[in-house]
């Protein structure tokens, strides 16, 4: 299954090298990435393999978000399927 993984906060030394250590560690690879500054904003979307990971999608979404606030980022993950489908015309 893949996901989209949503980043944004105050921009900040080592976000994206933060972000992507917390996926590895639970066995996530990361199959494209954008980012952006936006002034003083960071946003970043990541597209994700989820077939490794070991963890329910509602663990997975817990331990993001929770990770996130323990940084002062708000992380917000989104199957790839319900994703599409929002947004088709």
């Amino acid at each position: 299954m893949k996901a989209i993984v949503s980043v944004f906060a105050k921009d900040s030394k080592g976000i994206i090298a933060y972000i992507t250590a917390l996926l590895a560690e639970k066995e996530i690879n990361v199959l494209d990435i954008s980012q952006t500054l936006l002034q003083e904003y960071f946003a970043m979307i990541m597209l994700v393999d989820l077939t490794d990971c070991g963890l329910s999608f509602t663990e997975l979404s817990s331990f993001l978000g929770q990770k996130g606030r323990e940084r002062g980022l708000d992380v917000h993950i989104q199957r790839q399927d319900i994703f599409d489908a929002m947004h088709k015309v």
